[in-house]
């Protein structure tokens, strides 16, 4: 149990880390709430853009690859993608992913392109990561929100670091809680009490229930840590387990006269490494030296949606220059692997989404107790000094009395 003077000040810094971070942390567990069925929302929301005209087989074959890949290019307001994202679910569209140009750029901020991958023509478009509060731009909004804070790079960084404030104020409300050691103070230390008095509740609620809440909103907020400012925890990571270290792959010089391959013969040649693996995503090379990204699906794997293997094909040749096999992986890259599903709740099925979407509310929980707490110590401290004040007699007066009963007769 933490006591003395070391108590008071860690209470302060929970405190104040609460105060000053408190809106972030609870708009981050509303928004995380929903982002949990954003994909389900987002289709719900939008069917004429992102639902095909009828059921389709998934995977898709490398012959549809080919024709939506060359009907976009073949089309002077599309061009060229960056990624093109293939259909996992039977009414899925084709997504392609465009750079925004001129004073909309911004991290994180695409062109989306949606093609049918029935009839092949092209359902419509919006810009992702552009605010708005229209049907197409309410999910992507609150993504952004989410995740860039609508700042791109900045936000980025101010959420990743609100991750990790998050983390240290679990930590400290958990050093805070801890009873001593005995039994009747470990029983006390998880009970929630009313007693007909609201402020007793919200404290034992605080502390009790904080500390069952405690190990999830630590992941979460590690997690989130992780997934806006990697570079700041993957070294953490790498203090305790083997992480494979990051390489910038890069196609060979072609031949004179030789074309690069296209979308779907570097899809092809995925899925000669990886015959049982869905491909789920295709990162086309945008300047010349670099390579195919191709992100696969394996089954068995942690991650659900599109997967986390990932494969770099020669843009000109097809050959294998590296890949991220998370069924094969190093114990630092495994824990690396485990973060983004466990943030999102896809770890553990439509269960665990259900649990993350029900924690979410737990930050705003934590903060109106937390507040109350302050408010009611607050209020308390202001009186207590008020009647102090009230029983000092200040020297003057004092003297002033002692003068005029020495002028009395």
């Amino acid at each position: 149990m933490v006591s003395g003077r070391l108590r008071i000040v860690l209470v302060k810094l929970h405190l104040y880390l609460g105060l000053v971070f408190g809106l972030l942390f609870v708009m981050l567990g509303l928004t995380g709430t929903v982002l949990s069925w954003r994909d389900e929302i987002d289709k719900w929301l939008n069917p004429d853009l992102l639902q095909a005209t009828s059921a389709t087989r998934v995977p898709v074959g490398a012959a549809t690859v080919e024709t939506v890949t060359a009907k976009l290019l073949a089309d002077p307001q599309y061009g060229k993608p960056n990624l093109l994202m293939l259909p996992i679910e039977e009414h899925d569209v084709f997504i392609a992913y465009y750079p925004i140009k001129g004073p909309q750029a911004s991290a994180g901020r695409s062109r989306q392109v949606m093609v049918d991958p029935i009839t092949l023509a092209v359902k419509g478009e919006r810009l992702w990561g552009v605010p708005g509060l229209s049907r197409q731009q309410l999910i992507p909004t609150l993504f952004h929100l989410h995740r860039y804070l609508l700042s791109g790079d900045t936000g980025k960084t101010i959420i990743g670091v609100t991750g990790m404030t998050l983390l240290l104020t679990v930590l400290l409300g958990v050093g805070l809680w801890w009873p001593k050691s005995n039994r009747r103070a470990w029983k006390q230390s998880v009970r929630i009490t009313h007693g007909g008095s609201w402020p007793r509740f919200n404290y034992s609620f605080h502390r009790a229930a904080g500390i069952f809440v405690a190990p999830v909103l630590a992941v979460t907020a590690f997690s989130g840590w992780y997934l806006n400012l990697p570079k700041w925890v993957t070294p953490i990571i790498a203090s305790v387990a083997t992480v494979s270290p990051a390489v910038k792959h890069q196609s060979d010089p072609p031949p004179a006269g030789t074309h690069a391959i296209t979308p779907a013969q570097a899809m092809t040649a995925a899925q000669r490494q990886y015959p049982g693996a869905l491909v789920t995503r295709v990162g086309l090379p945008r300047k010349p030296g670099d390579a195919y990204e191709i992100r696969l699906r394996q089954e068995g794997e942690i991650r659900g949606g599109s997967g986390a293997t990932r494969l770099w094909l020669d843009a000109y040749s097809g050959r294998p220059l590296g890949a991220r096999d998370p069924l094969d992986a190093a114990p630092g890259d495994t824990i690396i692997n485990w973060l983004f599903p466990l943030h999102t709740g896809e770890a553990f099925g439509t269960y665990g989404r259900v649990f993350i979407t029900v924690f979410g509310l737990a930050p705003l929980a934590f903060a109106m107790t937390g507040v109350l707490i302050w408010w009611k110590r607050r209020s308390g401290h202001r009186r207590h000094v008020e009647r102090e004040r009230g029983r000092i007699v200040p020297l003057s007066r004092l003297a002033g009395e002692g003068r005029k009963q020495s002028d009395k007769p």
